[in-house]
């Protein structure tokens, strides 16, 4: 016998879900990362148009919600790269089948 469904659970799972993905560059960012790690400059030149105070602001979100960690390597120089976690990993299918799903069903405006 299957459970019953709590559609204010599931209403405040996908809520919570777009109040982070909704939000312009989060998508593009993890998609790039999807590709392996990236240093600040590599994710600004991979993400055009992003400024640098955007981009500072999108990873520290995506980090908080546990999609993208940083990393800190002492140098000299210092190197800083940032990376997917396991979470934001399995993001990268969802995200694409999310597009495809889009482009085949809303229409643009």
């Amino acid at each position: 016998m299957t459970e019953p469904h709590d559609a204010r659970q599931c209403d405040a799972a996908v809520s919570h879900a777009f109040s982070v993905l909704g939000k312009r560059w989060n998508g593009m960012i993890v998609d790039v990362l999807g590709q392996g790690e990236l240093s600040f400059v590599g994710l600004r030149r991979a993400v055009a148009g992003i400024s640098d105070a955007v981009l500072s602001d999108r990873l520290t979100e995506l980090s908080d919600v546990g999609l993208v960690v940083r990393r800190v390597e002492a140098g000299p120089p210092v190197a800083v790269t940032y990376a997917l976690t396991d979470a934001g990993s399995r993001l990268v299918p969802i995200l694409s089948q999310l597009g495809e799903w889009a482009d085949g069903n809303l229409t643009r405006r």
